[in-house]
């Protein structure tokens, strides 16, 4: 593809100006582990939270969403719900206050503020880091796919003769600038070049929407769209029917086996509420929740990221949509049987979008992935340098030399990621081996953690284990994921409880600290009463109704927002009122019944003076 000079400059620009950001923070990152990892836990909530927001807007999610709305219609808004999107609004409710106040720096030492330090903790401290290092393996291809396929298209260089070749090489290209700056900034870095990278991607997101609703009239769409494409309803079938514009649309809706549609929105709800009580998998999500200054911002930077990512990246994904819809028809029949609905995107960006606006947009696309790319890696040698490293081999390690195996490590997964990459060609086969089998393991042993006092280490560590070994081989079987998420949901919960109902209890110490620093609702009534016999003053955190109402308007809220642009670029303008009356309602509701109150939200009770167990962070304070 032939760029203009101006497109090329604004890229090389951007590229640059990345770059110069990480060199010009690195000296500050590099003064310890917690500025490395966590910013020195210093950076204000609304920054962590376009940082987040940033992180999660990926290339790769970006067309597969796109290709997703492009065949599903308005239904598509509940397809995310397989990662879970709504689980931002159960950190936002009250996870990610009881996560914050642990004043860990990663999910694995977090473990150990649950469990102690006997055999079960060890045990379930290995699992937990392995699991970490295995999702980041597996997001970094995945984020190494989308980009090789993404700048293959639209930088003017040929690298090589072979199309796929050609991928690699730009893949390897971007993946190595991207690492260098991470690996130099740290925390600090990735922060602040992902509010630079927001910023340039929400002004070409709502420049796309807006070309899209010029271009094309809702009546165009109404000739070249199945009937029902604009309804959200779930009905008990699909309802789409391609055959008369693009049958292999409805060839791609049968080999993804969600024409039984309400079963399949039943599926993804039953499996997100469960991996969203679980709270966030090790990754950098965890990490902007560890980063916050305290847990009230920790909870305000997750609320955020809805109010900021979902209605421009809409934007973007609604104008794409419509405008592949109005002018892409012809070539995606031509591929018939194979066809590529992840080139949707690139088309478009190809052919619609003026000089000036293309650099823009490529621009803020490629920050799109190196910032879900950086966050990924960021979260790998937290894992190994402060959770093996630092803990089995040189516990007293300078801190100049732990931060310098840090960007060795990064280096390491980086190459480990990318060579995985080079051998999966599909995006969505990926993502929903991550999101279905790989996470559908992680979440009985990280549900139970939370709201059941007998639950241990070992019941941990078994549950864990036999979620990561049921979930490899289904990479490898023509099996759902999903379909198959009840009953590895279910396998893991009797490893997990077995495990725990046959070895002692957790040290009773252990457990008080852990419930009175982090103040959860569940079945933790003997470690209550243990609790109030050292102080009759403590009370039992009685918030679970509220939350779950807070949860159900919050996840209400958040649909509608992801309907609202979509509504508005296809302009049927009875949907978009309808969406923007409901989110203005659940927002009215949620600062009164959630904001408001966040203050009041039962406090951490633990402190030195109050129990005998010593604070969990004392190990990282900086010298």
């Amino acid at each position: 593809m032939h760029l203009s000079i101006l497109d090329t400059l604004v890229i090389l620009l951007y590229i640059v100006a990345t770059i110069v950001i990480g060199l010009w923070i690195s000296r500050k990152a590099s003064r310890s582990l917690k500025n490395y990892f966590l910013g020195g836990n210093q950076l204000p909530w609304y920054l962590l939270g376009l940082s987040n927001a940033s992180g999660m807007f990926d290339i790769s999610g970006s067309m597969l969403m796109v290709s997703w709305l492009f065949i599903y219609g308005l239904k598509s808004i509940y397809i995310p719900w397989l990662w879970p999107v709504f689980n931002q609004i159960f950190l936002m409710v009250f996870l990610s206050v009881w996560l914050r106040r642990s004043g860990v720096m990663t999910g694995a030492e977090w473990i150990k503020f649950r469990f102690g330090n006997n055999l079960g903790a060890e045990l379930a401290h290995i699992i937990v880091v392995a699991f970490a290092l295995l999702n980041v393996i597996g997001f970094l291809a995945y984020g190494f796919i989308g980009i090789g396929k993404f700048a293959a298209i639209f930088l003017p260089w040929q690298l090589a003769a072979d199309s796929h070749t050609n991928e690699i090489f730009y893949g390897l290209i971007i993946t190595a600038i991207t690492t260098f700056y991470v690996v130099k900034g740290g925390m600090f870095s990735v922060v602040f070049t992902e509010v630079l990278q927001f910023i340039v991607m929400t002004i070409a997101c709502i420049a796309v929407g807006i070309i899209a609703m010029v271009k094309v009239s809702p009546a165009t769409l109404e000739q070249l769209l199945p009937t029902g494409w604009m309804s959200p309803g779930i009905n008990w079938q699909l309802g789409l029917d391609w055959s008369n514009t693009l049958a292999s649309a409805n060839e791609r809706i049968i080999s993804d086996g969600w024409s039984l549609f309400s079963v399949f929105v039943m599926l993804m709800l039953f499996k997100g509420v469960l991996q969203s009580l679980a709270g966030p998998a090790p990754n950098y999500d965890m990490q902007r929740v560890l980063s916050a200054k305290s847990p009230i911002e920790a909870a305000k930077m997750s609320g955020f990221v809805n109010v900021v990512l979902i209605f421009p990246r809409y934007m973007l994904i609604a104008g794409l949509t419509v405008l592949a819809v109005a002018f892409f028809m012809d070539e995606l029949r031509a591929m018939g049987s194979g066809v590529d609905f992840e080139a949707i995107l690139p088309f478009v960006l190809k052919n619609f979008v003026p000089a000036g606006l293309l650099g823009l947009l490529i621009a803020g696309l490629l920050a799109a992935f190196m910032s879900t790319f950086a966050a990924t890696t960021n979260a790998a040698p937290a894992y190994v340098v402060n959770d093996i490293y630092k803990r089995y081999v040189q516990p007293d390690a300078p801190q100049k030399l732990l931060v310098k195996l840090s960007y060795v490590v990064s280096v390491v997964f980086v190459c480990i990621g990318t060579a995985i990459g080079l051998f999966i060609p599909s995006l969505n086969e990926l993502v929903l081996w991550i999101v279905g089998a790989l996470y559908g393991g992680y979440t009985a042993s990280n549900m139970l953690k939370w709201y059941w006092w007998r639950f241990n280490g070992v019941g941990y560590f078994c549950g864990m284990l036999a979620g990561i070994l049921t979930a490899i081989p289904l990479m490898f079987l023509d099996l759902s994921p999903l379909n198959a998420f009840p009953l590895l949901f279910l396998i893991c919960l009797v490893c997990a409880i077995s495990g725990s109902l046959l070895s002692k209890p957790d040290d009773l110490d252990t457990l008080k600290h852990f419930y009175l620093t982090t103040r959860p609702w569940g079945f933790w009534r003997p470690i209550l009463i243990a609790c109030q016999a050292d102080n009759p003053e403590i009370k039992q955190n009685t918030q679970f109704s509220r939350d779950l109402f807070n949860v159900f308007v919050g996840i209400l809220w958040q649909t509608s927002l992801t309907a609202a642009p979509i509504f508005m670029v296809v302009k049927h303008w009875p949907g978009f009122f309808a969406a923007v009356i409901i989110v203005a309602v659940c927002s009215v509701i949620l600062k009164f019944s959630w904001l408001k109150r966040l203050k009041n939200y039962p406090q951490d009770t633990c402190s030195p003076e109050n129990t005998s167990s010593p604070p969990v962070n004392d190990t990282l304070a900086v010298k």
